[in-house]
């Protein structure tokens, strides 16, 4: 990862600063995540840290964030020497979120036949606020998953990725997150839920916008700077419809090359998901054709 350009924020205490003991064990939680995905025949799979994990091991983010990349460290079968999942992100998702598991799976492989980079991550929806400049005048949300996100989706890639220690008052253990900005650029966004009894998918398109390093910056420290952040707007809906619609604080993300193509996948992945029997819900300004 280092070689790759990627930066790790290390200190000597472990109560209080990212070690390099801490990583190794994220790196050996990675490979046996892999391991057992491979064994039970997963085609995604989900940790749940905070519930079970948190007073026994650091933090599963940096696995998390390197599992979704299509470029990630090789991982070999401990029995044959195969190499696992090669050429392949293993989508994970986040805090054993099921309905984000079958989405991002979804998308992964919807992706993958539309020949867009597939890899897609849960992000948690924080807050927002009007941003006006020369260029933008919109409402820009604070996408800000609670740990990492992959490469692919930073400024940079790998080059553009730090890890930091995760807080002392969510993480006693510590570990390193996956941070970075994500990148401008056009994005299908999602979220799988149940409601009556019944799977229903609501999902719109979006554009990752580039903010000033200083507004940057405040919206980082007005949540947690340690975590990776999308600054994203919402087409064709208010802060007040989102608030009152979606389910959850989850909103599953996945990039597009051009905005045409992002009204396309998101089209694509609609009637997807209608196959599958989902319940579909375009949410904003969704072209369809």
């Amino acid at each position: 990862l280092r070689r790759k350009g990627m930066t790790f924020e290390t200190g000597p205490n472990d109560e209080t600063d990212l070690t390099e003991n801490q990583l190794l064990q994220q790196c050996k939680m990675y490979i046996a995540a892999v391991r057992i995905a491979d064994d039970f025949g997963c085609a995604t799979i989900g940790i749940q840290y905070q519930q079970g994990l948190k007073d026994l091991t650091p933090a599963s983010d940096l696995v998390e964030g390197l599992l979704n990349n299509v470029d990630r460290p090789p991982v070999r079968c401990a029995r044959s020497g195969r190499v696992l999942f090669e050429g392949d992100a293993l989508p994970h998702f986040n805090e054993v979120d099921e309905c984000a598991g079958l989405d991002g799976l979804v998308t992964y492989r919807l992706w993958r036949e539309l020949g867009f980079p597939p890899e897609n991550t849960l992000h948690d929806l924080r807050w927002g606020q009007h941003f006006q400049s020369t260029v933008i005048d919109d409402y820009v949300w604070v996408f800000l998953i609670s740990g990492a996100a992959p490469p692919a989706h930073f400024v940079g890639g790998y080059k553009g990725t730090s890890s930091e220690r995760q807080p002392a008052m969510y993480f006693r253990l510590g570990g390193g997150t996956v941070k970075g900005i994500s990148k401008p650029g056009h994005i299908v966004w999602s979220r799988v839920f149940v409601m009556d009894g019944d799977l229903h998918c609501d999902l719109g398109v979006a554009e990752v916008v580039e903010l000033p390093s200083s507004e940057t910056a405040r919206r980082w420290q007005e949540t947690t700077p340690q975590w990776p952040i999308m600054h994203a707007v919402l087409k064709g809906i208010t802060r007040d419809q989102m608030m009152a619609r979606h389910k959850s604080n989850h909103i599953q993300v996945v990039y597009t090359p051009n905005e045409k193509q992002a009204h396309r996948g998101c089209r694509i992945k609609a009637a997807a998901m209608a196959e599958l029997g989902l319940k579909v819900h375009l949410c904003g300004t969704v072209d369809l054709a």
